[in-house]
């Protein structure tokens, strides 16, 4: 099995871990801020250093593509882009929301195999990024960007199937959407320990990203706002 770095910033959370054989073998996390920047290196260079010491070889970076903060997630993939051309070695893609999703999955046994996974990522007011997914993490309403009313999430809650919002956009839900079946579970944050099940799928099946195409998935264009003229 692979050693993977994977690399996780699409939200205020910055997180680095180091994985092979399904364990993690060190990794680093800041819940402070939008640190990213000021911390990334540093964990990715503990983490080498890490390697190095017990003459183990990396084969492949991982890093979460997004959605989420465009500033966090450029940050990321220009890092992880840096070190796997660098090092030579295949650069792989995951998926912040089937992220969080594979996080919840595996948090508990007890869960009910026809639940629904509702991952929310903060955007702005009443906005988030979302997504829908079951136990194998097939799409049940596609990613995308979701201003939330009453009527959000209707298809999926008409099933009668157990349903749970979690991430740092579900306090928005939790006072316009309402249903028996919707449960939000709290404290679900992105991070890097979590990314080895999609990391180590990814590289079994060879499924790299592009090195000079490959972008962020953003969901939405960035909005640049010009500053007000003083007078």
């Amino acid at each position: 099995m692979a050693v993977i770095l994977n690399i996780e910033t699409s939200t205020s959370v910055c997180s680095v871990a180091l994985t092979a054989e399904g364990m993690i073998l060190t990794h680093h996390e800041d819940f402070e801020g939008r640190n990213h920047a000021a911390l990334l290196s540093d964990y990715i260079k503990s983490c080498l250093d890490f390697l190095a010491e017990k003459e183990l070889k990396l084969d492949a970076v991982a890093v979460s593509i997004g959605p989420g903060s465009y500033t966090g997630l450029r940050i990321g993939l220009s890092e992880a882009k840096g070190l796997a051309y660098g090092l030579d070695i295949p650069l792989i893609g995951v998926s912040t929301l089937k992220l969080m999703a594979t996080r919840v999955m595996f948090s508990t046994l007890d869960i009910d195999p026809e639940t629904i996974f509702v991952p929310m990522i903060d955007a702005r007011r009443m906005e988030v990024y979302t997504a829908a997914y079951d136990f194998a993490l097939d799409e049940l309403l596609a990613p995308q960007p979701l201003i939330l009313d009453s009527g959000s999430y209707s298809d999926i809650i008409e099933t009668g199937r157990p349903i749970l919002l979690f991430g740092n956009g579900s306090a928005k839900a939790a006072d316009v959407v309402k249903a028996p079946n919707v449960k939000i579970v709290e404290g679900v944050d992105p991070l890097a320990v979590d990314m080895i099940a999609l990391a180590e799928r990814a590289w079994a099946s060879r499924d790299f990203l592009d090195l000079a195409y490959s972008v962020p998935v953003y969901l939405k264009d960035f909005m640049v706002t010009k500053p007000k003229k003083l007078l």
